[in-house]
Formats: structure tokens, C-alpha cells, sequence
């Protein structure tokens, strides 16, 4: 997960200015604030007077010389000769001159037309009441509304749905093993239980109060975050029950037409992704359906002059702009680097490519850029395209572009190399510059800041030794093993964050000063608020070494959350690990469901639960499948065929035009006449089986080449 750590209780809380009384006397010298509204509108009166009277009066000498002014500019004209009063003008002379005087001629007429026919209008808009105006208004408004619904009602076109592997089952051999996963599920239903008795429909819940709770990073509309970010681990766990309580909750209620500014990054991972998710585990049309319409919402933020999206924008203006307190009005690298995922999904599941090179933009952007060491900066100024602040880190604002071009590598079935290049290079230069080693032997993530490495570690940049371990095959110069190692490393170190302190849950940030290691020393840092990041990255490591330590921690982790976060209302987070008598915050994050609650769950279930060679993990550990299709609708190589034929899919070297429908339990084929061959496709390619249904004049089936 990431977001800018320097806020409390994470970058995703941007708490409001309170901005105090006025440190200033007010002195009656000056006019009242009401009397210079009222002097205000006196003089907007008057101006809208004049312009009034100048564009509605009756047509006179002047008004018609300011007519031909006008066709003067709009017109290419005919010089007679030399004599004429505007030697300037083009002249055109020759065979053509008749034909050029006509079309001068014809458009002269047509501007007085236009220009008649629109006094005309006004002047029969003048002449209704105020009612019918009114009326007229909400006509059009409500055209406006219906057309906007039959946009979002449009039915998207069907794609073959990937092979899904592993969306059930994982059930452990061990009873001890197969006890713990129950008890994690428990806490599941307990935070699930208590959000849907008193928060429900609020992006949040505070389990101590018992009420919702919305942080600024959804703005001021109830969007049941909670309920999009834990849906798909509900569907993992087999709360099927509650699961449907979240889906009909979302088709009823879930509306993004809302007067609501957003954060970009933080919808994105949470909602499209958590409804992609959903989508890819159940089948449920209404998660995609929904997830794109969010999607479009979000697409004006990229109206900036570099491309580079605002990291927030209005869901019902689409205006966008940025963090205050970013460098000079920067965007962050974690959140306009964490969106090649969800947007890749978006375009392969609509056959529009606008998601597809919006993020590859921003890649070919980044890439022509000079990296002060190698390294990226986490600001950049969506404006003027420059570095804002050098300041890199690999936990909040820098995080998870990392770990996305890791993972564009992987969900792409390794196949886009460009992305893995641009990883392999920030990691290198990450070890060369950032990573060092305690004088007690732990391993650390520093940050570098104008020059100077800071010894400090962040809770968010624990999730490095899970990404490690995940990009340790297919690293360069066969250092598989090295990377491996480092995973394993910041795992211990991370561990090491919990187990000094009293409460057994690691703090926001630990520094490595002397002989100080691994240990908050700033009260505003000594905060744990249901993180997931050090389980996550624990979780990793268990799948790739299958080393017992792993499961321990996360266990160790587990009890603690349950002994000091849970309440009667749910489950809060802490406001110092190193009290013995903690004061809790009283927020229960939604990612807790999403997220903690499910690598621990993933912790103690088999392998064979969301394998990893067909399901990669968003930053909001949501598991999107790897498009084991070559990708090849998205590949530069080949995205101008996907445009030339809208929707077509190319599966492979093979194109499917269109695709009616993909069935997920193979019914409904019986009697085609090509069936044979359409399995054989679907079969060569990894789709899943079933059928592509349809008469032959409804499909096509061309071989490439």
C-alpha cells in the first residue's frame, strides 16, 4: 500500500487546516463586507445593463457596419483592384475570380442569416415568461440526465475471461494450520458484522463510536468503500452470504455521479480494483460494469498539460489539482505510478484502448526523463513536466510505482520487457543508494533527500521484501538468490519493528541513528493502524521458501491485532505500540478487510489458494489474473490493430470479431456448427473453457500471418 507518509495516520488522511480565529484586529476604516457585495452587484447590474441594450437593440446603420466588420475577418476577400481601401488583402485573380467572388458572396449571406435567425431567437426568448424558461431549462437538463444514463446502461463488449485458477479451496493438511485460518477468518466476519451494523454505506467505520466514518480522500459523498475493498475477501473466505449483501448494496446504491472530490490513486486501487476483482471471482457483470463507469470518471484528471493526472478530481466536474502541501503543486510518483493494472484490466475488458495510453504515457514520459542517480524523485509537476522536490523513497510517495512496474511485468505473462527493464534499473539503483546495513545487522530502506540518506524506514516500505522475493526470478545476471536474500532481510528487519515494542505491532516509522535501531523515536511515529505491509511481505516469502518463521510472525502479528486493536465494535487502530495501555484511534480502515485480513488468511491456506503464477496482487492486494493471452491487444507492437477494428481482440496471432459471449460453465454450445474449432482456440490460447457463442456471421476467426 502507498501514500504519503508524512501525514498522520498516513497519507491517505489529509486532515483539514483548522485555520483559528484571525490573528488580525478589524478596523471600521474599511467598508463592511456587506456593503461591498452590495456595491458589487450594483455595478454587475449596471454592466449587464449596457451589454444587454447593445445586443438586443433593433437593427440600425451601426449595428450593420459591425455585421460586415465581422464578415470582413471571417471572409477571404475578393480585392476589386488597386483601389481598394484594404491593400492587404489576399487578391485573387485569373479564371477563378468569378467562382471565389460567388462563394464570398454565398458565405456573406449565410453570416447575415445565421446572424438574423440567432436575433430572432433571442428575441422570442425575451418574449416567455419566466416559467416556460424555466421549463425549457429543465427539458434540456433532463435530456442531458437520459443521455448520460443510456451512455452508462451501455453493454460492454464481451471478452474471454481468462483462465482462473485457484479462486476457492487452499483448505491446510495441518489442523493447527487449518484452526488459525479459522480464527482469521472469525475476525473477518466480526469487522464485516459490526461495519454492516453501523457503518454500512459509509466509506468507513469508527467501531469505538459506533458510526461511519468518511477520511477526505473519498470527499463527502458515501461511496461503502469498506464494502468494494473487502468484497473479494469475503468471496476467498466462503462468506458467500455476505458477500451478496455487498453486492446488492452496490447495484442499489453504489452511484459516482456524485458532486464528490476524489483521490485519484486511492480509488483506483480500492474500487476499480477491488470491483475487477470481484468481477474476476464471481462473474457478476454489475462489478464491471460499475468499475468502468468509475473509470470514465477519472479519465479528466489526465487533462493536464503533460499528461501526468492531478491527484484529485471532482466525479461530477471533472476538475482536477493536487495536494497542497506537494512540492510546488507536484503529483506523487505512488499515485500517477499506480494505475497500469487496473487500467491495462479496463482496456482489455472494453476493447477501449484510451485506459491503455493514458498509463503508457506516463511511462514513455518517465522514461525520457534524467534520474538524479538513477533514482525517481517522488514529485513531479504535472505542468512543466519537471521534478519537483529530490526526495526518493521506497516507502510513502514512492512505494508502489515499484512494485506496479514489477507487476505489469508479471500480469502481462512476462512479456512486457520494457517494464521489467525500468524495474531492474530503479532497483539497482534503490540497493546502491537506499539500502544499507545497521551496525546491529539489519537490513534497511533509507530515504534520500536533497542529497543525504536519512536512516529511517517506514511501515509502507516493508512491503519491499515481499516485492523482492516476487521479482527475484527473471532478475538480471541470475542474482535470483540475491534478491531472494534481500526479501528475507527486510522481513527480518520489519519483524524486528514489531518485536520491540510492547505491544507487538510495528510503528509508523523506525530510525537506525546510533544506537537506535528499529524503534520510533517521534510520538507522531509511534502509531499502528492495522497495516498490512509487514504480513503482506511475510506472505510472500512463506510462498517462495516455505520457511515456518514466516507463519509464526504472522501469527504473532494476528494475536496482537486481536489482544490490542479488536473492540466490541470491530477493530481500531493503536496511537503508540510502546504503550502497555494503548489509547486507540478509532477508525477501522477499510484496507484491514481488503488487505491484512487477507495475507493472513493467504498465510495459513495452501499454495493452490490464488497461485501465483495466475494471480497478481494490486497494491490493494486485490488479485487481478494474469492475462496469460499474450496481451498482444495491448502490446505497442500491436494496439494500432486493436483501434482499427475497435473491439477486436487479438488472442495470440489469432483475432476474434466480434465476441458475443464467453460462457463460464461451458453451456450453451451445443448444435454450432464450429464449435470444435472455437474450443480449439479457446484451448490454445488459455481461455477459459466454455464457448464463444454465436452464428458464423456473428464471429470471425482469422489466423495472422
Amino acid at each position: 500500500m502507498t501514500t504519503p507518509a508524512l501525514l498522520p495516520l498516513s497519507g491517505r488522511r489529509i486532515p483539514p487546516l483548522n485555520l483559528g480565529p484571525p490573528s488580525f484586529p478589524h478596523h471600521r476604516a474599511t467598508l463592511r463586507l456587506s456593503e461591498k457585495f452590495i456595491l458589487l452587484l450594483i455595478l454587475s447590474a449596471f454592466i449587464t445593463l449596457c451589454f444587454g441594450a447593445f445586443f438586443f437593440l433593433p437593427d440600425s446603420s451601426k449595428h450593420k457596419r459591425f455585421d460586415l466588420g465581422l464578415e470582413d475577418v471571417l471572409i477571404p476577400h475578393v480585392d476589386a483592384g488597386k483601389g481598394a481601401k484594404n491593400p492587404g488583402v489576399f487578391l485573387i485573380h485569373g479564371p477563378d475570380e468569378h467562382r471565389h467572388r460567388e462563394e464570398e458572396e454565398r458565405l456573406r449571406n449565410k453570416i447575415r442569416a445565421d446572424h438574423e435567425k440567432a436575433l430572432e431567437e433571442a428575441k422570442e426568448k425575451l418574449r416567455k415568461s419566466r416559467e416556460e424558461i424555466r421549463a425549457e431549462i429543465q427539458t434540456e437538463k433532463n435530456k442531458v440526465v437520459q443521455e448520460m444514463k443510456i451512455k452508462q446502461n451501455k453493454p460492454l463488449p464481451p471478452v474471454p475471461i481468462p483462465n482462473l485458477v485457484g479462486i476457492s479451496g487452499g483448505d491446510p493438511e495441518d489442523s493447527d494450520i487449518r484452526e488459525k485460518r479459522e480464527k482469521i477468518k472469525e475476525m473477518m466476519k466480526h469487522a464485516w458484522d459490526n461495519y454492516r451494523t453501523y457503518g454500512w454505506g459509509h466509506n468507513e467505520l469508527r467501531p469505538i463510536a459506533r458510526k461511519g466514518h468518511s477520511p477526505n480522500i473519498f470527499g463527502s459523498s458515501q461511496m461503502g468503500a469498506t464494502i468494494v475493498d473487502a468484497l473479494d475477501t469475503l468471496y476467498i473466505m466462503g462468506l458467500h452470504a455476505e458477500f451478496l449483501d455487498g453486492q446488492r448494496w452496490i447495484e442499489d446504491n453504489l452511484d459516482f455521479s456524485v458532486n464528490s472530490e476524489v483521490s485519484v490513486f486511492e480509488v483506483n486501487i480500492r474500487f476499480i480494483g477491488g470491483l475487477l476483482a470481484a468481477y474476476y471471482l464471481s462473474g457478476e457483470e454489475i462489478f464491471k460494469i460499475k468499475a468502468v463507469q468509475l473509470a470514465e470518471k477519472l479519465l479528466p484528471a489526465f487533462n493536464t498539460p503533460t499528461g501526468i493526472p492531478w491527484a484529485m478530481v471532482n466525479l461530477k466536474s471533472g476538475v482536477g489539482r493536487n495536494w497542497g502541501w506537494a512540492s510546488a503543486g507536484s503529483s506523487i510518483l505512488a499515485e500517477f505510478g499506480t494505475l497500469h493494472m487496473e487500467f491495462m484490466h479496463l482496456s482489455y475488458l472494453t476493447g477501449d484502448l484510451i485506459y491503455y495510453k493514458k498509463v503508457m504515457h506516463i511511462r514513455k514520459l518517465l522514461q525520457k526523463m534524467d534520474r538524479p542517480n538513477g533514482l525517481y524523485p517522488n514529485y513531479l509537476n504535472p505542468r512543466t513536466g519537471r521534478w519537483g522536490q529530490y526526495h526518493t523513497s521506497v516507502g510513502g510517495l514512492g512505494d508502489s510505482f515499484y512494485e506496479y512496474l514489477l507487476k505489469a511485468w508479471l500480469m502481462s505473462d512476462k512479456t512486457d520487457h520494457e517494464a521489467r527493464k525500468m524495474y531492474d534499473d530503479a532497483i539497482e539503483a534503490i540497493e546502491k543508494h537506499l539500502i544499507k546495513k545497521s551496525r546491529g545487522g539489519l537490513v534497511f530502506i533509507g530515504e534520500w533527500k536533497n542529497g543525504h540518506l536519512e536512516k529511517k524506514m517506514g511501515h509502507l516500505a516493508c512491503f519491499a521484501g515481499g516485492m523482492f522475493a516476487l521479482g527475484a526470478d527473471g532478475s538480471r545476471t541470475d542474482k535470483a538468490g540475491h534478491y531472494l536474500e534481500l526479501g528475507a532481510e527486510i522481513a527480518r528487519t520489519c519483524h524486528e519493528s514489531y518485536d520491540r515494542t510492547a505491544l507487538k505491532l510495528g510503528p509508523e516509522s523506525f530510525k537506525f541513528d546510533g544506537a537506535v535501531e528499529a524503534v520510533a523515536v517521534r510520538q507522531a511515529e509511534k502509531y499502528y493502524i492495522l497495516r498490512p505491509e509487514v504480513i503482506e511481505t511475510y506472505w510472500y516469502l512463506w510462498r517462495f521458501t516455505h520457511d515456518p518463521r514466516y507463519r509464526q510472525w504472522g501469527w504473532e502479528a494476528a494475536l496482537a491485532i486481536e489482544k490490542y486493536c479488536r473492540v466490541s465494535g470491530g477493530f481500531s487502530g493503536v496511537k503508540d505500540v510502546y504503550s502497555s495501555t494503548p489509547t486507540h484511534d478509532d477508525v477501522q480502515q477499510s484496507f484491514f478487510l481488503a488487505e491484512t485480513l487477507k495475507y493472513l488468511y493467504l498465510l495459513f491456506s495452501g499454495d493452490d489458494l490464488l497461485p501465483l503464477e495466475h494471480w497478481v496482487f494490486n497494491t490493494e492486494a486485490h488479485p487481478l489474473p494474469v492475462l496469460h493471452l499474450a496481451n498482444t491487444t495491448l502490446s505497442a507492437e500491436h494496439g494500432h490493430l486493436a483501434e482499427a477494428a475497435g473491439h477486436l481482440m487479438f488472442v495470440g496471432s489469432v483475432p476474434l470479431l466480434p465476441i458475443q459471449t464467453v460462457q463460464r460453465d461451458g453451456s450453451g454450445c451445443s448444435g454450432d456448427p464450429a464449435l470444435q474449432q472455437r474450443q480449439a482456440v479457446e484451448a490454445s490460447c488459455g481461455i477459459n473453457p466454455g464457448c464463444i457463442r454465436g452464428t458464423e456471421e456473428e464471429w470471425e476467426l482469422t489466423v495472422a500471418g
